[in-house]
């Protein structure tokens, strides 16, 4: 690879790392390309980007940021980098998913705002994390609970009144059989 490439490379992911809500770091040591494709394409389901980068171009990329040295650890051998731009636990959903039939893929880290997590963390606690639509929708929820409220009491009279009318209508019909 050229200077001029390497230099583009780091460009690219450092816009990458800029831009993301969450990263996590992969090692697809002994993964055949199907199952790359396989979690290529599941990646790109879930609207993660995905790709393999040389260690030391991550290292020039990353080293602006101040978690950049905390992943010296971390970048060593094969390494695969999946960016999450809008849903922070996207990333690790699709790897803790992809895992279970591919037991060779190993999570060695995330990054989540400036923390970097373990890669079991990774699994249990980013991966479990409510995605954006789910968030979407228990927000919903709390916000129409209230008014469902009000609208059952509002009912409830004319509820109450059909209740004894009907118990009236019973109580007549058997006094006259």
């Amino acid at each position: 690879m050229e200077r001029a490439e390497k230099e583009t490379v780091v460009a690219t992911v450092k816009a990458k790392f800029d831009k993301m809500t969450s990263a996590v770091f992969l090692d697809f040591k002994g993964l055949n390309v199907e199952a790359v494709t396989k979690l290529r394409d599941e990646f790109r389901k879930s609207g993660v980007e995905y790709q393999v980068v040389k260690n030391t171009l991550v290292r020039h990329a990353v080293g602006h940021h101040a978690w950049a040295k905390k992943l010296d650890g971390t970048l060593v051998g094969m390494t695969g980098i999946a960016w999450s731009y809008e849903d922070p636990s996207a990333a690790a959903k699709v790897v803790k998913a992809f895992r279970k039939d591919h037991d060779k893929l190993k999570v060695k880290a995330g990054l989540i705002e400036g923390q970097l997590l373990d890669g079991a963390a990774v699994e249990s606690q980013l991966a479990t994390m409510p995605g954006k639509n789910e968030l979407r929708a228990s927000l919903l929820a709390t916000f129409q609970a209230p008014l469902t409220q009000f609208v059952q009491l509002l009912q409830a009279p004319a509820q109450n009144l059909v209740y004894l009318l009907a118990a009236k209508e019973k109580e007549g019909a058997g006094k006259q059989g």
